[in-house]
């Protein structure tokens, strides 16, 4: 299977469309509790706002910054980044400080909303039309309940997307072509391309988890056999929901096979790696398949060439794991309008174009296009039988402040067998339940 290197051309595009949805607006305070009076005044005075992000949409936006002071010369942007553990443990603590950023990265909503530390949004929403623009459900998991913690439709907005993530199933196109395995369309075939590689001497799937990323295995198969509804009202924290399913069930039990099988390396290894060695090894011939984020496509698409492929995990339901890059406005900001403005522009053309750019379905999906036969063009491909399907599905590890740490535990003690299926659930939906009260 013959690959093409990534190009954005003006012919033979495919292209992703979207269906439009509103939502209602609402109201914005200070911490303090003054209100603010949301507008689409600027100043003219010199002002800078400060934006704390991580390095996996570094370059986006970035580049975004500088086209944004470029429309807006008085305003000037400063950028600063974490890596995304230390940053997820930090970016409370910055919010509350005297020195608190403008602009941060919402990477889940945790106590942040809970603690009052962020805006709501729904008046920058309908001043700037997002409710228009985005479709509902891009916009409801960033939608909070007056408990803090439920997120979805009807609930306060508090933060704006910046492009989309999807994780799915990257594979080695020359791999794969030597062992006559074709692209996996569903479980048994991905099953059966698992064993051939094994049999030939292929690490059948590269894996990391020192970061908890089996994680994102254990849920494409889980959601994949409940459906993306019924998993995203677990994610979303709903009343009476459980991770305790025959679906997970079943996808934690499989995460043990591959690994009493060697689909995977040793379990010490495994543990060992975090997500970007995985990468790495995965760049270097180690491997048929990583499931990951198109956060890498860059990275994958610049070690692999014409080897890179990609596809939406196999699965009946067609379910996707994924999210939007999203910004939120700090509750202590002298200068939320000029803060919403920014947040406004991450939908604009150029920064779409960047988004795109650096691996990110964008927010004006007219950017989404790339050549048929390219890691772009499959992950465009990819998204839209997601989206079709209406698959797209929450992250676990957002469902919860702690959740991350718990699910990175419990994978590690499935994989090295010192845990077992029935302790997961239970250790999994404890958590859940500490947070959302049941």
């Amino acid at each position: 299977m013959q690959r093409r290197t990534l190009l954005l051309s003006t012919t033979g595009f495919i292209a992703v469309g979207v269906l439009l949805a509103g939502c209602a607006p609402g109201g914005a305070a200070t911490e303090s509790g003054t209100a603010v009076e949301a507008s689409l005044d600027l100043t003219d005075q010199e002002i800078t706002l400060e934006l704390m992000s991580t390095p996996e949409s570094g370059a986006a936006t970035e580049a975004t910054i500088a086209a944004f002071e470029a429309e807006h010369p008085n305003i000037s942007i400063e950028y600063s980044q974490t890596n995304y553990e230390d940053y997820n443990q930090s970016v409370n603590l910055n919010l509350s400080s005297e020195q608190s950023p403008d602009i941060v990265l919402l990477n889940s909503v945790g106590n942040t909303v809970k603690n009052g530390l962020v805006l709501p949004l729904d008046d920058y929403a309908g001043l700037y039309g997002w409710d228009d623009f985005f479709p509902s459900n891009q916009l409801n998991q960033w939608r909070v309940a007056d408990n803090g913690s439920t997120l979805g439709e009807g609930g306060t907005l508090y933060a704006a997307p910046a492009g989309f993530s999807l994780v799915g199933l990257y594979y080695n196109t020359e791999i794969a072509d030597r062992l006559g395995i074709a692209a996996p369309s569903s479980p048994a075939e991905l099953a059966s391309a698992l064993e051939v590689a094994k049999a030939a001497g292929v690490v059948p799937v590269q894996l990391g988890n020192a970061e908890g990323h089996a994680s994102f295995i254990v849920q494409l198969i889980g959601q994949g056999i409940e459906g993306a509804d019924a998993a995203n009202a677990w994610a979303f924290g709903h009343e009476g929901e459980t991770f305790d399913t025959a679906g997970n069930a079943t996808a934690a039990q499989t995460l043990v096979d591959w690994q009493a099988a060697g689909y995977t390396s040793d379990a010490t290894t495994v543990n060992g790696t975090n997500l970007q060695g995985a990468v790495d090894n995965f760049i270097a011939g180690e491997g048929l398949f990583l499931v990951d984020g198109i956060w890498d496509a860059g990275k994958i698409g610049d070690g692999l060439g014409d080897a890179a492929g990609f596809i939406a995990y196999p699965n009946e339901t067609t379910t996707g794991i994924g999210t939007s890059v999203a910004y939120a406005i700090s509750a202590q900001s002298e200068y939320p309008n000029e803060a919403a403005a920014f947040l406004d522009f991450l939908r604009s053309p150029e920064a779409s174009e960047q988004q795109f750019a650096q691996g990110f379905m964008p927010n004006d999906p007219t950017v989404a296009v790339a050549e048929p036969g390219t890691l772009q063009g499959d992950i465009v491909a990819a998204w839209a039988a997601v989206s079709e399907a209406d698959g797209l599905v929450a992250f676990n590890n957002n469902a919860t402040a702690t959740m991350n740490d718990t699910l990175t535990a419990g994978t590690q003690q499935l994989i090295a067998g010192q845990s077992t299926v029935e302790g997961f659930l239970e250790a999994v939906q404890g958590d859940w339940a500490k947070t959302h009260g049941q």
